[in-house]
């Protein structure tokens, strides 16, 4: 059995977060200044990131971060594209 049979598909996610110029959009105050926590192989470790940075920055009502599933985004008509999404 191959190393690729073996182990399961990647399905990276991205965490980013940053500041938002108003509660109520998706805008950030600064580009230059987002946190790119990282790239994750799978949402369940992507999720734990996305709670961590969240938690650091809680004091901070403008501050936001969010999961990007950067899988669907390189392959929209993939294998999982049918299936039900995490």
């Amino acid at each position: 059995m191959s190393e690729r049979e073996s182990s399961p598909k990647q399905l990276l996610h991205l965490v980013f977060g940053g500041e938002l110029r108003d509660l109520e959009g998706i805008e950030f105050k600064d580009l230059n200044g987002l946190d790119i926590v990282g790239i994750y192989p799978n949402y369940a470790e992507a999720l734990v990131a996305w709670r961590g940075a969240a938690q650091r920055t809680v004091d901070n009502a403008a501050m936001r971060y969010f999961i990007v599933h950067m899988h669907r985004l390189l392959e929209p008509d993939g294998v999982d594209a049918g299936k039900a999404r995490t």
